[in-house]
């Protein structure tokens, strides 16, 4: 199941992989702005001869035919930046973008999957199938996926794979459970209307702080009286905008938030409550409210057989010490749309590491990877490539 060549070649080319990372690191880009990055990817490509599409407005799809006949399986790297300001200053390789950074380790990806194609390029004459590559912009927003998609990155494809960099857990571990792994993330804002007027006599007024607080503090039992204690959920408010000045009642107030769950059921339903309460709530002050709700990225459910063979690809690849059990996150991947299309599954490589400082949680400042996993994460592209298309 395991091609030595593939592992030889990720080998000879670790030191690139590094200072291909460190390049993306110190360039990073926005969703749907990845246009150096897009151009970078292209012209790697060109490099090793292998043909590519770019996408509109940004990404790349590319795809190595097999010298046999067989399925296709697609792989899949993300790689847009987060708004958010490096604080490794004294890394060589830190952002030299003023308030963007790749806080969630895009850029290992994107690294890990080119020199993954590098190394199955090497073999393509006993690949019994095609390899679908897919670089893909703006996931941070939950909008990249599902645009690739519709470009027709899956088009033809059997079976889809991704990688994330893990820093919760030990550099080089690797876990891909069958069953629920990311959850749905989907977006609100609730707008309550009142009725504004001297801080003096709120008698004549209807205060929205009021009916904003209210909303709040009662939101809380969506989750803990009304949803299945079995069926993991969580309702957060991020954001509330309420009032003007110190000593006007409130007319209007905007609150906004997320909701994360991994069954639709579940999903469906907080929906609904969370309109049931804002008007309820609204209603028993005499205000008004208006939810918006936006679904975002959906729920990342890894298909058992792929799960399963990506444990084995990994257990052969790195021994059985390498496999790890990680929980389902509550976290949002929008990898989600491409298993919308075929089956496939998405492991986690971990990069954790203490004495590296690499344990900081994903989206922080700073945020680092312990470079040892990427030759881990890229050997885990493409021995699943051939794995699958081989099996």
């Amino acid at each position: 199941m395991i091609h030595p060549i593939i592992k030889e070649t990720i080998q000879k080319y670790s030191e690139e992989l590094t200072e291909l990372r460190r390049k993306l690191h110190s360039e990073p880009e926005l969703a749907w702005e990845e246009v150096k990055t897009t151009t970078f990817i292209c012209q790697y490509l060109e490099s090793l001869g292998i043909p590519y599409k770019k996408m509109e407005p940004t990404g790349v799809i590319a795809e190595i035919q097999g010298g046999k006949s067989g399925k296709s399986v697609a792989l899949r790297a993300d790689m847009d930046a987060l708004p958010v300001e490096e604080l490794n200053k004294d890394l060589p390789y830190a952002s030299k973008e003023v308030g963007k950074m790749h806080a969630c380790g895009h850029d290992a990806h994107t690294a890990m999957l080119l020199v993954a194609t590098k190394a199955l390029h090497h073999i393509k004459s006993e690949l019994a199938g095609k390899v679908r590559l897919i670089f893909q912009p703006a996931e941070e927003v939950a909008q990249g996926a599902k645009e690739m998609v519709k470009q027709g990155a899956m088009q033809g494809v059997d079976n889809v794979f991704g990688i994330h960099i893990w820093s919760q857990m030990p550099t080089n571990k690797i876990s891909c459970q069958p069953g629920p792994s990311f959850a749905a993330g989907d977006l609100y804002k609730v707008i309550f209307k009142g009725k504004g007027g001297h801080g003096a006599m709120p008698h004549t007024c209807v205060d929205t702080a009021i009916v904003a607080s209210s909303f709040v503090m009662n939101v809380q039992t969506v989750v803990s009286r009304t949803v299945d204690a079995q069926s993991p959920a969580v309702v957060t408010i991020g954001k509330m905008d309420v009032g003007t000045r110190f000593n006007v009642i409130a007319e209007n107030a905007v609150i906004e938030g997320t909701v994360r769950c991994f069954y639709p059921e579940t999903r469906d339903h907080i929906e609904k409550q969370l309109r049931h309460y804002a008007e309820s709530v609204a209603s028993m002050y005499g205000a008004t409210a208006i939810v918006e709700y936006t679904r975002g990225s959906q729920a990342v459910i890894n298909n058992d057989l792929s799960a399963k063979l990506v444990q084995q690809v990994a257990i052969e690849a790195f021994g059985e010490a390498a496999l790890y059990a990680e929980k389902p996150t509550m976290g949002g991947e929008d990898f989600s749309f491409f298993l919308d299309e075929a089956p496939g599954s998405f492991a986690l490589v971990g990069s954790g590491n203490s004495e590296k400082d690499t344990e900081w949680a994903h989206h922080h400042g700073k945020f680092n990877i312990d470079e040892d996993a990427l030759v881990t994460g890229a050997e885990l592209y493409a021995q699943y490539a051939w794995a699958y298309l081989n099996q």
